[in-house]
């Protein structure tokens, strides 16, 4: 299997996708849900941070949930870097409409990560179940979550260290 490949160009992530023949050709690299993250200098998601008291969310929350807070000072901030996966679960089956994905459905990995950063985070897993395991470090990636119109549909996920 060819190794996938993403390069920006003009501005846009591109991913390089096979066609028949071999030949490579560029995909548009599109976030499945716009404003929630970002690839630009490396993965992030995008959130906020209160300023009293440092608890972080993602995603932003219009006030602190922290009951030990004083008060709710909000900033937004990008969280990205390495964690911890706390537990893990396989998706074994397709997921309900409106959840897309290409087909034939692929069995997949979701993991509950300990960021390093304090957030407490839900994804999927790029690497395969045989290599997962509570407590192996992970990084968060930015990668393909499913195919559509000709562009890749990407989403936050976690890749092993």
């Amino acid at each position: 299997m060819a190794e996938k490949r993403s390069n920006e160009v003009d501005g846009a992530f591109v991913e390089e996708g096979s066609v028949a023949g071999g030949s490579f050709v560029p995909v548009l690299r599109v976030p499945a849900v716009p404003g929630l993250f970002s690839e630009e200098g490396g993965a992030t998601v995008l959130g906020n941070k209160c300023l009293a008291c440092g608890t972080p969310y993602f995603p932003k929350a219009a006030e602190c949930h922290n009951p030990r807070c004083g008060e709710s000072r909000m900033a937004d901030c990008a969280f990205g870097g390495k964690g911890v996966i706390w537990s893990y679960s396989v998706a074994d089956f397709p997921p309900p409409p409106p959840h897309k994905f290409d087909k034939p459905f692929k069995s997949y990995v979701i993991g509950v990560i300990d960021m390093d950063n304090g957030l407490r985070m839900v994804g999927q897993m790029v690497d395969p179940l045989e290599h997962v395991r509570v407590g192996a470090q992970v990084e968060l990636v930015v990668d393909t979550l499913y195919h559509e119109e000709g562009k890749a549909y990407t989403s936050w996920k976690f890749k092993l260290v």
